[in-house]
């Protein structure tokens, strides 16, 4: 199988592997590959990649406490963030953001942006954009 890789993924330390690829799954992530014994994943969605990892002695800088990832978010576009944003209500996930429309001025262009947030299992948050 041939992967083209982003030159920016994300690696999440994650508590439990399985509850962990459950849920991304069910965000419509797919899984590219992963190397069970290692309990590791590479997951893909709309062109976003992951991988997460359950907690080991190879990555730890610090102790970890939940919410992990404090002070950082990632963000993804999606092609359908309505049908995503209708799928988290619909599960009853927790939202950290509601649905909502934001303007960025970048030099004479103003964007607008359509996007939620939530938090993963461990606490990371997670940005939908479209």
């Amino acid at each position: 199988m041939k992967v083209k890789f982003n030159k920016l993924i994300p690696e999440l330390s994650v508590s439990d592997i399985n509850k962990s690829k459950e849920f991304y799954l069910s965000l419509g992530f797919s899984i590219i590959y992963e190397r069970v014994d290692d309990k590791f994943c590479f997951l893909e969605l709309d062109g976003n990649q992951l991988m997460i990892e359950e907690v080991n002695e190879n990555w730890n800088v610090g102790e970890l406490e939940y919410p992990f990832g404090r002070g950082i978010n990632i963000s993804m576009e999606v092609s359908d963030i309505d049908k995503l944003y209708d799928f988290v209500k619909e599960k009853q996930y927790p939202i950290f953001r509601e649905m909502q429309i934001d303007s960025y001025q970048v030099g004479d262009k103003v964007y607008h942006d359509k996007q939620f947030l939530i938090q993963d299992l461990d606490g990371y948050l997670l940005r939908f954009v479209n």
